[in-house]
């Protein structure tokens, strides 16, 4: 078989100390903690669409990467792009994939000849699987929003055949997902709002994407699949306002119909910058209301308002995404899908390696310090310190529902001013702490 990247070997582990740039500095994938190899507690992935079809092409400008590897024909690239990924996740020692149908195999003439099509790469790439089966889908998707029937939305179109096309894609690709023994399967609602509500019936788009919602959850479980639902909030690019704005948006959504118990969270970085949340509040919600699932692991550029979904490299930011992670017991179903791209200027095949590298070695990095916080203890007992009052006397009896507005009224016309029992925040030192923790790792 054809090897795509005969110049790059397995990348080692080799240390902090190493200067290799084909090397992994803190990303020791089988090194052993509590019980389980990194590897496993990070559970890394593959993003189809950015590593295997990403070119570089943007709103400015063609492509500057060459994806085509070595095909013209799209049925005999959809191969090539699976033999090449294959060889990427073994040189990297990454496990799991993650991909849209249309990344795995184009549209052609007619629905039914592109699910042919989708089929036949579908098997091969359960073929190349079985032959190492280290490699597993973390999750599949229907890519929805692309294609110009999408242009009003997929399952908030205001036109009743796109909504039933889109089903019918979305059935599709959950039976891809299944076949290819995937625990995961992702909505993202790519065009799924609106750009002004002079044409819009907001109120029938809601309960036509639940409605779909529900009608995806059905048809999956009863084909036995498993594994979880997830949603992946973003609050706008391409539309103006999007449905799925960010994670407490849905929360709510999900609530008002019902899903609530079918559905967690995809959450992705650079879409918490879009609705202007770090990265930690998008995950602390999730976490906080039982539905962590999964998560896209790049970030966002502050200073631009797109998705640019850029290789992280943010160590603060990472720290904080694992201690979240952590927290939220570790990863079941879900992990850590680079859904991540080289920069336009970054166009050689050895820069998708450097690029991972420093994505892998960032997570590792911070993961190794989200245990050092959490060990250290002292960030949780400030937090424990700071809300005591809610353990003993007029706080515990509020929390037990043994005090009423009354009972509450009496409570502060007895005690007077209640300044004296604030203290300070520290934000200061907690800062710091972090600081002293993560710039003192073994």
């Amino acid at each position: 078989m054809r090897e795509f990247f005969p110049n790059i070997g397995k990348i080692p582990y080799e240390g902090k100390q190493s200067t290799n740039p084909l090397a992994f500095k803190y990303y020791n994938p089988d090194e052993m903690i509590d019980g389980k190899p990194m590897r496993e507690h990070l559970k890394f992935a593959l993003s189809w669409w950015h590593t295997m079809g990403g070119d570089g092409t943007d709103m400015f400008g063609c492509g500057t990467a060459d994806k085509t590897w070595g095909e013209s024909d799209p049925a005999a690239r959809a191969k090539a792009k699976a033999d090449a990924a294959f060889e990427i996740m073994d040189k990297l020692s990454i496990d799991y994939f993650c991909f849209h149908d249309r990344d795995l195999s184009p549209e052609y003439g007619t629905l039914a000849e592109t699910n042919a099509k989708l089929d036949e790469i579908v098997d091969y790439i359960a073929e190349k699987m079985a032959a190492d089966p280290t490699k597993k889908l973390l999750w599949g998707t229907a890519k929805c929003f692309d294609h110009p029937r999408y242009m009003h939305g997929a399952g908030t179109s205001p036109s009743a055949d796109v909504f039933a096309y889109t089903a019918a894609q979305i059935k599709k690709a959950i039976d891809a997902t299944i076949k290819l023994g995937g625990n995961g399967y992702v909505f993202w609602g790519g065009r799924e709002g609106y750009e002004t509500l002079l044409n819009t019936d907001m109120g029938l788009e809601l309960d036509n994407m639940a409605r779909l919602l529900r009608m995806a959850v059905d048809y999956a479980r009863s084909q036995g699949y498993t594994g979880d639902f997830y949603i992946e909030p973003k609050p706008k690019e391409p539309t103006k306002h999007q449905y799925d704005f960010d994670t407490a948006t849905v929360l709510g959504f999900l609530k008002k119909y019902g899903l609530d118990q079918d559905f967690k969270m995809n959450i992705e970085a650079n879409h918490a910058t879009l609705a202007q949340h770090t990265f930690q509040h998008e995950l602390r919600v999730a976490r906080e209301n039982g539905v962590f699932g999964s998560i896209d692991a790049n970030q966002g550029d502050p200073l631009l308002g797109w998705d640019t979904d850029q290789f992280p490299t943010n160590i603060y930011d990472t720290t904080l995404c694992m201690y979240e992670v952590i927290k939220a017991g570790g990863f079941t179903n879900g992990g850590l899908n680079f859904d991540a791209k080289t920069r336009r200027g970054s166009y050689t095949p050895e820069d998708i390696f450097y690029s991972f590298i420093a994505g892998m070695d960032t997570f590792a990095l911070g993961f190794k310090a989200a245990r050092a916080l959490i060990a250290d203890g002292r960030l949780d007992q400030f937090v424990a310190d700071r809300y005591a009052s809610w353990t003993t006397g007029i706080g515990k009896e509020i929390l037990d529902g043994k005090a009423d507005m009354a009972k509450l009224e009496q409570y502060a016309l007895e005690k007077g001013e209640v300044t004296d029992s604030l203290c300070s925040g520290r934000q200061e030192l907690l800062e710091s702490l972090l600081n002293n923790i993560l710039f003192n790792l073994d």
